[in-house]
């Protein structure tokens, strides 16, 4: 969906940088002045809202069939290439195929397997058809992860920030070194919270993630957006599927270079939605780089946060 280049957005400019104050992002730091900082003038720091979606586990009482039930590796084809009309993830196969060997492109990147071109220079891969281990349960089932669901989950609004890394024009967040993650050992954003910690390991596992924001895309720039963790993560620009490492895994990554999409047109602003879920314990990794200057979009209009 190709979003008016103003936005929703009220930009107050100040010797600090650059505030967005409507839909909850902050871009804040310091700018210009003699640092040899060839992009001193860019935010330090980039916020996101996302909303955390928490659910019981398939082995408690009312528990969601999704969670703590499957594993193996990165299974593609989950879900289809175009969000459904409320804009959401729409199943495609409650198997799909996984990923035996990476597919890459010509700077060794991880990338969608359905993104593979040999004219660009990309290596192939290899995929086997999905097997009993890995997936979802049924359509009805996954419909219920990015929606409120009374009964079936509870969510609450909690903030992202990606840091620029110093001398580039790079953000991250990363769970594994953000200051107000590392202390838990992974990404752990609601532990204490909603339906409460998991048995005896002290976290809250079992939840999705949801993050919508826009940017201005500038074709030619080698704009990119690479994301890294477990489980399910699809990132979709402008409605179409880019990034697809669905299934439970371990921590993988996968990257996309915004040029090679022929449908953004330079100087347009766009949306891209991040949709994750953390399935099974025992391990949680949420990481996300790019140059791009992402801007909040408003939050979904159906979201209940929990009191």
């Amino acid at each position: 969906m190709n979003l008016s280049q103003g936005g929703k957005q009220a930009c107050l400019m100040t010797g600090l940088g650059v505030m967005l104050v409507a839909g909850g992002l902050i871009a804040g730091g310091q700018s210009g002045g003699t640092t040899g900082d060839a992009f001193a003038s860019l935010p330090n720091s980039l916020t996101l809202n996302a909303v955390i979606r928490d659910f019981r586990s398939g082995d408690q009482v009312n528990g969601h069939p999704d969670f703590q039930r499957f594993s193996g590796t990165t299974t593609v084809g989950l879900v289809r290439d175009r969000l459904s009309s409320d804009g959401l993830p729409q199943m495609l196969s409650l198997r799909g195929q996984t990923i035996s060997t990476e597919f890459r492109d010509s700077q060794g990147r991880n990338i969608n397997p359905a993104m593979f071109d040999a004219t660009r220079g990309d290596v192939r891969g290899s995929l086997v058809a999905g097997g009993s281990g890995n997936g979802l349960s049924s359509e009805a089932s996954f419909n219920q992860w990015y929606r409120d669901v009374p009964g079936v989950n509870l969510s609450r609004t909690v903030p992202l920030t990606l840091r620029r890394v110093s001398g580039t024009n790079r953000y991250v967040f990363d769970s594994a070194t953000a200051p107000e993650f590392v202390h838990l050992g992974g990404f752990f954003p609601i532990n204490g919270d909603l339906f409460g910690n998991y048995a005896s390991t002290g976290r809250n596992f079992h939840f999705t993630t949801q993050l919508n924001t826009t940017f201005i895309y500038e074709r030619g720039r080698g704009e990119v957006f690479t994301f890294t963790g477990d489980d399910d993560v699809w990132v979709v620009i402008d409605g179409r599927l880019v990034i697809d490492l669905g299934g439970l895994h371990s921590a993988k990554s996968q990257t996309i270079d915004l040029d090679r999409l022929p449908w953004l047109t330079d100087g347009q602003t766009y949306e891209l939605r991040v949709f994750h879920a953390e399935r099974r314990t025992t391990q949680s990794n949420f990481r996300m780089e790019t140059t791009l200057r992402l801007r909040a979009a408003d939050l979904p209009a159906d979201t209940a946060l929990a009191d």
